[in-house]
């Protein structure tokens, strides 16, 4: 068995001391350490969340960005459109008012020939009615 004596004690107080010298060589040291890494770990940590943070508000921006590009290229092809319709219409209704020119020219000018014609028929009436009596009739005039 075991007896329990003043070695006991030496023994304890023993285990005592090196537990002390071994918190100062040993366990301190890495305690030190293991806060140290921890430390930079956290400062890691917050460097990724900032720029994470960055890189949203860049995404953003950007797509903020995109978005308004978009819009004012939309609004421009809008605006060309509108234009071009508007050029459009103008030059239709140019045609238009040549087109009626024109045709009122060509009213005119058929107006004109059909009075010549109408005219010159009007002399000759005579002579195509002896005519056209005479081949009825068959006889000469």
């Amino acid at each position: 068995m075991i007896d329990l004596d003043w070695t006991v004690l030496i023994q304890i107080v023993n285990f005592i001391v090196l537990i002390y010298i071994l918190d100062i060589v040993l366990y301190k040291p890495i305690r030190g350490m293991l806060n140290q890494r921890k430390a930079k770990v956290d400062g890691l940590e917050g460097s990724v969340t900032s720029a994470n943070q960055q890189i949203e508000e860049k995404n953003r921006a950007f797509e903020a960005g995109i978005k308004s590009a978009r819009l004012k290229g939309q609004e421009e092809k809008e605006a060309r459109m509108q234009k071009a319709i508007e050029e459009e219409q103008a030059i239709v209704a140019e045609i238009n008012a040549k087109a009626h020119k024109d045709l009122a020219a060509v009213k005119a000018k058929i107006a004109q020939d059909t009075d010549a014609v109408r005219v010159s028929l009007e002399k000759e009436v005579d002579a195509f009615a002896e005519a056209i009596a005479s081949k009825i009739l068959g006889r000469a005039a």
